[in-house]
């Protein structure tokens, strides 16, 4: 098979809000979550230095804060935010309902690719 697919909604639910896809997918070098937020849902505090993945959090419906080592950033529906592996970040989340969809990956290891940089051009859509 040369794809998998999956729907977030058939994923169980862990912390009463993330669906982790990765598993189902059976991806190895992309964590993809989708967080469906209930109002004055909160995430636990984390980094990610341990494993060294960058995130991307992609709000996707509603509106959120963001915490970031301390620093409170307002998203709003279209918002995407990168977040290093070494911050602390958590999503805190408003009186509405919010849904995020947050990417990881680890960083780019220069003995993976010859100039160590990942392809970003040429991708259709």
């Amino acid at each position: 098979m040369t794809y998998r697919k999956v729907n977030y909604e058939e994923v169980d639910q862990v912390s009463s809000a993330m669906h982790f896809l990765s598993d189902p997918l059976e991806t190895e070098r992309v964590g993809v979550t989708v967080a469906r937020c209930d109002p004055g849902w909160n995430s636990q505090p984390h980094d990610h230095t341990e494993n060294d993945h960058e995130e991307v959090y992609v709000l996707i419906e509603g509106k959120a804060t963001v915490i970031v080592d301390d620093d409170p950033i307002e998203m709003e529906t279209g918002d995407a935010l990168w977040i290093p592996p070494e911050s602390t970040r958590q999503i805190r989340n408003g009186d509405e309902e919010s849904a995020f969809v947050l990417v990881s990956a680890p960083s780019i290891d220069d003995d993976e690719d010859e100039d160590g940089e990942w392809l970003l051009s040429g991708f259709a859509g």
